[in-house]
């Protein structure tokens, strides 16, 4: 399938890509550009799945960016490209692997399939006021919803040990096939950060990012 979109948002410098993930490991293998050393590592992994969608993550940059790049990451876990000042966040599911890249801003991204039961994320990852504004008719959607948010801002900050349910606070909302979201991070010592997020739903995933 190769490059399954390309989004370029308006007024900014942030690229969104998503990668359907169709090829054989063998033609992803072809398509992506690894290291001989992370080659390595990745046939060690013993699921295809997730084999597949390193390759795949790899197989988009070189898409998007035409060339040759190196990610690497950080002891946090966050990624980062060696030879490019491009800020990026990854994600990816068994079907698609997304990335988010902007020169300037800060950014964060989160995928999820909506075939999931997320019925574990009201208790794990919801304050009492979000999970009061849940609709039942679309609640695993709008579970989804709230997991990608949080966890888009979580890739965002890059902090250690934070509480979703208590630090991450996302404004009501009604899901919707795409629309904006209201969020607050709240730091260990106070301090309060808001963010605007976006997110889009397609072929029975839900895609959500922050940036700056």
């Amino acid at each position: 399938m190769a490059l399954y979109l390309k989004k370029e948002l308006e007024d900014t410098r942030t690229i969104i890509g998503v990668w359907q993930i169709t090829e054989t490991e063998e033609r992803l293998r072809d398509l992506a550009s690894v290291p001989a050393d992370e080659m390595e590592e990745i046939s060690f992994i013993r699921s295809e799945s997730l084999r597949k969608q390193r390759l795949a993550v790899r197989a988009l940059l070189c898409e998007l960016f035409g060339e040759k790049v190196y990610l690497s990451h950080h002891d946090n876990g966050k990624p980062y490209l060696e030879n490019s000042v491009t800020n990026i966040s990854i994600t990816h599911t068994e079907k698609y692997v997304a990335v988010i890249l902007d020169d300037n801003e800060d950014v964060g991204i989160d995928i999820e399939s909506l075939a999931r039961d997320f019925s574990a994320v009201e208790k794990k990852a919801l304050s009492e006021e979000e999970i009061d504004d849940l609709d039942d008719d679309k609640k695993n959607e709008q579970l989804a919803i709230y997991w990608c948010a949080k966890e888009a801002i979580f890739k965002r900050v890059s902090s250690y040990n934070v509480d979703f349910a208590e630090q991450i606070e996302v404004e009501r909302f009604r899901p919707k096939g795409e629309g904006e979201l209201d969020a607050t991070f709240i730091h260990k010592d106070g301090y309060e950060e808001e963010f605007e997020l976006e997110y889009i739903t397609f072929d029975g995933h839900v895609l959500v990012w922050v940036v700056g």
